[in-house]
Formats: C-alpha cells, sequence, structure tokens
C-alpha cells in the first residue's frame, strides 16, 4: 500500500477553476486504476485546521495499492495533466502506513498496518474528524492555541491544514523529525493534552481517524519550497 497527499496551487485569477476542478476531476478518479480510496480537499490557510481557506490552495489524499499505480497516475492521468496545466505549483509527499486507528466515511483507508518499532526517521501524521454541529463553537475556539503550539513544538517540520467540508469535516496533515517528538507534543504537551481530553469528554467528533506514515518520497514545491525533503531511507 502506499499513500499520496498532493498539494497544488492555482494562481488567483484561476480559483473559478480550482472550484470546478472539485466536480470535474472526481470522475476520472473515479475510473483511476489502482486507486483504492480517494478524497479531493480544500486547504486551511495556516497549515493546520483553519476557519478561513484558501482558495488557491487545494488538495487530494489517495491510497494506492502500489507506488506503481500513483507512478501511472502521476506520468499519464488526466488529473495530473490538468494540474500540470492550470496550476502554479504542484507538491507531493508519498508514505507507507505506519499505524492507523479509526474510520474515514465509514472505511479503515489505511488498513491496521503493523509498526516496525525498529523505525526512527522523519513520520507524517493525519488528524482528521467531522465535527457535530452543535459542537463547532468549541471546536474552533480551541484550534488557534493548538495550531500555534504546534509550529513551535520540537521536533516540527511542517503541516497542511486539508477538509472536505468548511468548517465541518476537517484535517491536518504534519510531518515531523520523529515518532518521540509526535508524542511528546500530542501527550506531554500541555495546550493539546487538555483539548484532547475535552475532545472526549464534550464528545466534539462523530467520526475521527488519526494516522501514522513513513514518508518515503517528496517532490515539488509550495509556496516556492519543498517544505520536507528526504532520502529514500528507513523504508518499512
Amino acid at each position: 500500500m502506499f499513500v499520496s497527499l498532493t498539494i497544488v496551487r492555482y494562481p488567483k485569477y484561476l480559483i473559478p477553476l480550482a472550484f470546478i476542478s472539485m466536480a470535474i476531476l472526481h470522475i476520472p478518479l473515479f475510473f483511476t486504476k489502482g486507486i483504492t480510496f480517494w478524497k479531493l480537499l480544500g486547504c486551511g490557510k495556516n497549515g493546520t485546521f483553519d476557519i478561513h481557506p484558501d482558495y488557491q490552495q487545494w488538495g487530494l489524499m489517495a491510497v494506492w495499492k502500489e507506488k506503481n499505480d500513483f507512478d501511472n497516475f502521476k506520468n499519464k492521468s488526466f488529473v495530473w495533466a490538468w494540474w500540470r496545466l492550470l496550476t502554479n505549483e504542484q507538491w507531493t509527499i508519498g508514505c507507507i502506513p505506519y499505524e492507523s486507528h479509526g474510520k474515514w466515511d465509514d472505511k479503515e483507508p489505511f488498513g491496521q498496518p503493523t509498526p516496525n518499532r525498529n523505525y526512527t526517521g522523519p513520520i507524517a501524521v493525519l488528524t482528521r474528524a467531522t465535527i457535530r454541529l452543535s459542537k463547532l463553537s468549541g471546536f474552533w475556539k480551541n484550534v488557534p492555541t493548538i495550531a500555534a503550539s504546534m509550529t513551535h513544538a520540537q521536533g516540527f517540520i511542517t503541516s497542511v491544514g486539508i477538509g472536505e467540508m468548511p468548517f465541518v469535516r476537517q484535517a491536518t496533515f504534519s510531518v515531523w523529525d520523529s515518532l518521540e517528538d509526535v508524542k511528546k507534543f500530542a501527550y506531554r504537551q500541555r495546550e493539546h493534552a487538555e483539548v484532547i481530553k475535552k475532545t472526549h469528554a464534550e464528545g466534539w467528533y462523530s467520526e475521527e481517524l488519526f494516522a501514522r506514515f513513513i514518508p518515503v518520497e517528496t517532490f515539488g514545491t509550495i509556496k516556492g519550497i519543498n517544505p520536507f525533503t528526504i532520502e529514500l531511507q528507513n523504508q518499512a
């Protein structure tokens, strides 16, 4: 199994086409060989859950049977041709599932991988949730504090806020130096630990998914840089 996240940026004058793409690209993706799960996504402005969308930036997260299936998609698909023609930038990170808990649209898209406990390299993290309408106020009230603490956390490299539906179906994909850094932020960083307690005590989410990945490939740029580079090593 291979997981890809591609983020693209449209020029401002093509923002209407960016919205149209969210409908059009569903069709070729449905017929794409080797793809087992995929989501076309909008993006937040500040790299995490964000109430303010970035209408220039959009994404695709996909799960592939094999890496070759993704390579064929990148080289031959209508979707990638659309991006090459109409976007200024494309950035992709490719990963192998490390561990996963929860569901996305009542599915387990990344299976139930067995973690390689000897792995010590960089880790990518997906935190995704469907927020109950009655809990939106409480959720968004806590977002700025978590966002600020994450960007200053030890081992944090980069992140992108992604979502299927504004305000309600949201996710953050982040990359860290190591699994230990992820654990320190998730469970020992005071602000984040308190919010985790609130999510369970107050029942913020109707569905949630938490997954970790081993990054094995990254290419392209977003906002002029590749936010994360890695040699192909320590693959699981």
